[in-house]
């Protein structure tokens, strides 16, 4: 008689990437394999579901608007299904501890007796930007960066903003396509209304799409190109290194030291 038992109830986060199936690491795609649920959220591309399991439950989770799937709902259900049926991969977007609450969620199941692990993914707020030939630092013109969440769970913009604005930092500012009009308003108080500006949409996918400006024009350039979420926002000189920066910039920005 085998002495093996089931093994006991595990969580394990899991980062997917930006956005691009290709960009989840090897590690991720083994831990899929050895799911018995998997629940991922909005972001998630179909594709990545294929490294699960053809037996393994796959829940959608996602919260865009009009959808029910609350934080707690989603705690209560990783319990749930952890002591139900074994191990559960929490599939998330870009890197979960990144503003994605990866952190929330296992501490919850810890509180239940439930194992738990982490494994993770390229963040958006990285990948996006270097995916449209912009970096986060440059010799010469940025030597940090700053990534920001545009909405806090009260829903207002970080105040960190200002305090990036005082530095040469790169700031990237990732859930803010809502507050565009008050990222481009503090700009102007603090005196950089003519930061390089960029806004990406669906960033490492085939349907990216960049818009480059200045910080004053943050809404506009929303407007005019159609832009919404999801979408990463980038300040800082080393936007003018973006795709197509060389041709789209103004020429009072194109001509500036990056370009001479």
């Amino acid at each position: 008689m085998s002495n093996k038992t089931k093994p006991g109830p595990k969580l394990t986060v899991v980062g997917a990437g930006p956005g691009d199936p290709e960009l989840i690491t090897l590690k991720a795609v083994r831990v899929l394999g050895e799911a018995d649920v998997v629940l991922y959220d909005a972001l998630i591309d179909p594709e990545l579901l294929s490294h699960c399991r053809p037996d393994a439950e796959k829940i959608y989770v996602g919260k865009r608007p009009g959808e029910s799937h609350s934080q707690d709902s989603i705690n209560d259900l990783i319990v749930e299904k952890a002591w139900a049926a074994g191990h559960v991969v929490r599939l998330k977007g870009g890197d979960p501890f990144v503003f994605g609450r990866g952190q929330e969620e296992i501490e919850h199941a810890r509180r239940f007796g439930i194992e738990t692990a982490y494994v993770p993914g390229i963040s958006s707020a990285l990948a996006v930007p270097g995916h449209a030939g912009i970096p986060m630092t440059a010799r010469g013109v940025s030597e940090s960066f700053w990534v920001i969440t545009g909405t806090k769970s009260d829903g207002s913009l970080s105040k960190d903003l200002c305090l990036a604005l005082c530095s040469s930092a790169t700031i990237v500012v990732l859930m803010g396509m809502n507050k565009l009009a008050e990222i481009a308003d503090i700009c102007r108080k603090m005196e950089k209304a003519d930061l390089p500006a960029a806004i990406l949409q669906n960033g490492t996918t085939a349907d990216e799409r960049l818009a480059i400006g200045t910080a004053k024009e943050l809404p506009r350039l929303a407007l005019e190109h159609k832009l919404a979420n999801p979408a990463v926002i980038v300040l800082g000189e080393v936007v003018r290194y973006g795709t197509g920066a060389a041709t789209e910039w103004p020429d009072f920005l194109r001509n500036g030291d990056l370009f001479s």
